[in-house]
């Protein structure tokens, strides 16, 4: 279920980030547009809240977080379209990162011990990806190829940690000689 989730997740992160790209490219939008756009998101915002209410328990945060992403979301990508500019798009795509991760944490809290810990990790791991790429897109957008490959450097690291730190926490769900060799594979795998 967590694989599936957390592939759906990473998925819609990736297909997302080239649909934004193109909103980037797009000229600066109207007021007019914009004000349309906050207000219908704010409709379906409160129209999802209310369909939230009638759950319970974990179901009914995460219907919630859900709401809130979709609205701060579509929000942003308004503002972004108005503006016409990188900073606001990286900002949508920031926006975007940031609200998937609230969703994915939350979706984690249903769990318990190890299997929670593991969960929060996979979604920083995916939130780290996407924050990377909006380095990387921001960078190839105002700087220079030098920049570039800063940024993917920096955004490859940062992933990079936060797999480790995943893996590792699998490690601690075995006991003995298995939590040893996995620990060891761990370590071996990202040269720690």
């Amino acid at each position: 279920m967590m694989k599936k989730w957390l592939s759906a997740a990473v998925c819609s992160m990736l297909v997302a980030a080239p649909a934004s790209f193109v909103l980037a490219q797009a000229p600066a939008g109207s007021k007019a547009d914009y004000e349309a756009a906050v207000k219908q998101a704010d409709a379906d915002y409160k129209a999802a809240s209310a369909k939230c209410d009638g759950m319970k328990a974990n179901a009914k945060d995460v219907c919630k977080a859900e709401a809130k992403r979709d609205r701060d979301v579509t929000k942003a990508e308004a503002e972004a379209r108005r503006d016409g500019t990188e900073k606001a798009h990286a900002k949508a795509m920031k926006t975007k990162a940031d609200r998937d991760y609230d969703v994915a944490k939350e979706m984690c809290e249903d769990k318990k011990g190890n299997d929670k810990d593991v969960c929060v990790k996979d979604a920083k791991v995916a939130h780290e990806k996407a924050l990377g790429a909006v380095k990387v897109e921001k960078a190839a957008a105002t700087g220079t190829s030098a920049d570039v490959a800063e940024a993917r450097r920096d955004a490859k690291k940062d992933t990079m940690d936060a797999a480790y730190k995943a893996d590792k926490e699998r490690c601690d769900a075995m006991s003995g000689d298995a939590k040893d060799k996995c620990q060891a594979d761990v370590k071996a795998k990202y040269g720690k």
